[in-house]
């Protein structure tokens, strides 16, 4: 049985997955930026840093964490359409979670590693494709 962080986590990797179909575009401006933690343990202090201010954003925004909590109980493409349909109505919570998860890619592309499960990651770079 997973714990409530556990499961928490679990709904925001799933959001990550049932988003991948939506279409989005961002423009990233280039930053000014030290060097990344690139050791294991930095790996992992990002994704609980980016996992956690996802937790908080969503319990922030009980309509997002609503529809991200039901999609997590529903098959994939029934869930994918019901997340698809929110956010489509409401782009500024989806730019502001890609925003809040995107540490994740830019940690794994400056450290050349992969941070999340194999199923995780597939779902990321899916969410955050667009």
């Amino acid at each position: 049985m997973c714990n409530s962080k556990e499961q928490t986590m679990m709904r925001i990797h799933a959001a990550c997955l049932l988003l991948g179909g939506l279409a989005a575009t961002t423009i990233a401006a280039p930053t000014a930026s030290a060097a990344p933690d690139c050791s294991p343990a930095g790996v992992q202090n990002t994704v609980n840093s980016a996992t956690g201010s996802a937790r908080q954003y969503l319990d922030a925004h009980p309509d997002a964490n609503a529809a991200v909590t039901d999609a997590f109980t529903r098959p994939r493409p029934e869930a994918s359409a019901t997340l698809r349909t929110y956010f489509t109505a409401h782009p500024q919570e989806y730019y502001d979670l890609r925003g809040i998860l995107a540490p994740i890619g830019d940690t794994e592309r400056q450290c050349n590693t992969t941070a999340l499960s194999p199923e995780l990651e597939s779902a990321y770079h899916e969410f955050m494709a667009g």
